[in-house]
């Protein structure tokens, strides 16, 4: 009898270890995880402008949006949706975003891809403050 049983045998064998740790990878990466996976499609009261103090960045994981303060009266926002797989971003430190998922890395700022796999940028999206609180968002549609 030749080897080539006892080799598919160990390849199936292997391939049937690794499946459950496989599948839990994938599962942080699917849609049926319950994460909101969009920007502010509406406008967003995200709280007191002075929240974010000027030259830091604030992550809004329950909007999935990023705010930077530039300067004193200039603000920019960012979708933080992953724009390789399209997971809900978690983490910021200082002005770098994180995806948990896959590794990838984004400047707060500017949206801009630090690391890799994501190529594209960040969408940017509608700032603004008004009565003391940060607004983010489309504007509603009349």
């Amino acid at each position: 009898m030749s080897g080539t049983p006892h080799a598919a045998r160990r390849t199936v064998l292997r391939a049937a270890a690794l499946a459950p740790a496989v599948g839990l990878g994938l599962t942080a990466c699917s849609s049926g995880d319950g994460a909101n996976r969009s920007a502010p499609t509406a406008p967003v009261d995200l709280g007191k402008a002075d929240d974010v103090k000027v030259g830091a960045s604030k992550l809004y994981k329950d909007s999935n949006v990023v705010v930077s303060r530039i300067s004193d009266d200039e603000y920019k926002a960012y979708s933080t949706i992953c724009t390789h797989a399209r997971c809900p971003i978690q983490n910021l430190e200082g002005h770098k975003l994180i995806c948990q998922c896959h590794g990838s890395e984004f400047d707060a700022t500017n949206g801009k891809v630090l690391h890799e796999p994501a190529n594209e940028p960040l969408p940017e999206v509608p700032v603004k403050v008004t009565n003391g609180k940060i607004i983010a968002g489309p504007a509603k549609k009349a």
